[in-house]
């Protein structure tokens, strides 16, 4: 089988772009390689990486369908190039589609091949030398089908594969993942109810209490349309009578509807985590604190905030003997309720001390590329953790 184009990766790109680095050198070689006779289609699938980081979606997913239509196999070299060769199931989409795998090989040596298989093909897809597969396609409703398709060909796989489980990643859906987790008392996992668009304006128009929808619950609520991230559409409502507002805002056919909790500390503010677990051994990619119930780490103002970097800086130091210890039982049926070798959570203590699950996925953004000078405590604990993802690839392939 023939080489297939070379592609420098999200992770190269991203670090460039979150560093406010001009981008507009790099576009112009891109560009003149990517319109040559032949095309150079890693180019393309480059540029269509820049363009969804620079906020042009759109146009990003329009160059990757293009490059995708022509080639659906790219390599990375990663390093020296000189060590294990792995290959990667993606799915094409945007940076949420699949495995950010780029950041957790940083330091590593040995090529990557991203292999884009789509929704409804045969799963006899062509298998390329490798010496380990990773199944990196993400959980959404995007890729249900192209999961569902791949269940049978990584079942039979001719080489070790990480994340093989394509049935574990679908259950990871924020509608899903809470009915697996009910049995574990130091476990907080809310329901999160799949609704249409006419059952929530059912809902509003009706006099039935909540509890007949969500069991157990009632006013405030959180909605969010499906498949949505980072916080686009997510709304608290403290009452029935704001639904018909929420609608009015978000064009979504089908959201997700959840209870609220308050998660606050003492001090009102709210911490968020974000927990990646390797071979389910959790370590802690940041944690966020915030004055606003929905954190987020970019609008949580840590840049701005010497004291909250500080508290961030002390959870990282204690985290293995803190938190991780604390919540060792909890991260312990996460694991073996999904049994994957690679995922992360989002996650806080309720106010009894709980874990409090907010979301599990194979496809959260885990990196190093927050500035040194500012979080010189972030490099030490991204590379230990990025060690243990190489060190499980490195014990897999025996």
């Amino acid at each position: 089988m023939d080489a297939p184009p070379v592609t420098l990766g999200l992770a190269s790109f991203a670090r460039s772009v979150f560093a406010g680095q001009d981008l507009q050198p790099t576009w112009e070689a891109l560009m003149a390689r990517a319109t040559a006779v032949p095309p150079d289609l890693g180019a393309m699938l480059d540029l269509s990486t820049i363009l969804q980081l620079v906020g042009q979606r759109e146009q990003g997913l329009a160059l990757q369908a293009d490059a995708l239509a022509r080639e659906r196999r790219y390599r990375r070299v990663v390093g020296t190039g000189n060590g294990p060769h792995l290959l990667a199931l993606v799915a094409a989409g945007d940076m949420m589609a699949s495995t950010p795998i780029d950041f957790l090989l940083s330091g590593w040596n040995g090529v990557v091949d991203l292999m884009f298989v789509a929704p409804g093909e045969r799963a006899t897809i062509a298998i390329p030398e490798h010496d380990i597969a990773f199944l990196a396609v993400g959980e959404s409703d995007a890729n249900a089908t192209l999961l569902d398709a791949l269940a049978g060909a990584v079942d039979r796989w001719p080489k070790p594969i990480l994340n093989g489980a394509a049935a574990a990643i679908r259950a990871l859906g924020r509608d899903r993942a809470p009915a697996l987790l009910g049995d574990c008392a130091a476990l907080v996992a809310p329901p999160a109810l799949r609704i249409s668009r006419d059952q929530l304006a059912a809902l509003a128009a009706s006099d039935a209490p909540l509890h007949d929808f969500v069991p157990g619950r009632d006013f405030p609520i959180i909605l969010r349309p499906v498949d949505s991230h980072a916080g686009a559409g997510l709304e608290k409502l403290e009452q029935r009578s704001e639904i018909a507002g929420y609608l009015a805002r978000h064009d979504s056919p089908v959201f997700y509807l959840s209870p609220f909790i308050d998660y606050s500390g003492p001090d009102g503010r709210f911490r968020k985590l974000r927990v990646a677990l390797v071979d389910g051994r959790p370590f802690i990619v940041h944690m966020a604190v915030s004055e606003h119930w929905m954190v987020h780490y970019l609008n949580a103002g840590m840049a701005d905030d010497a004291g909250k970097r500080a508290e961030e800086a002390a959870m990282m130091a204690s985290f293995d003997d803190g938190f991780a210890a604390r919540h060792a039982e909890a991260f312990a049926a996460i694991h073996a309720a999904f049994g994957l070798d690679y995922f992360a959570v989002d996650c806080a203590e309720d106010s009894q001390g709980r874990l409090l699950l907010f979301e599990a996925d194979t496809a959260m953004i885990v990196h190093d590329m927050d500035p040194p000078e500012l979080y010189p405590y972030k490099a030490p604990a991204m590379r230990k953790l990025f060690a243990a993802f190489q060190a499980m690839v490195a014990a897999r392939m025996g």
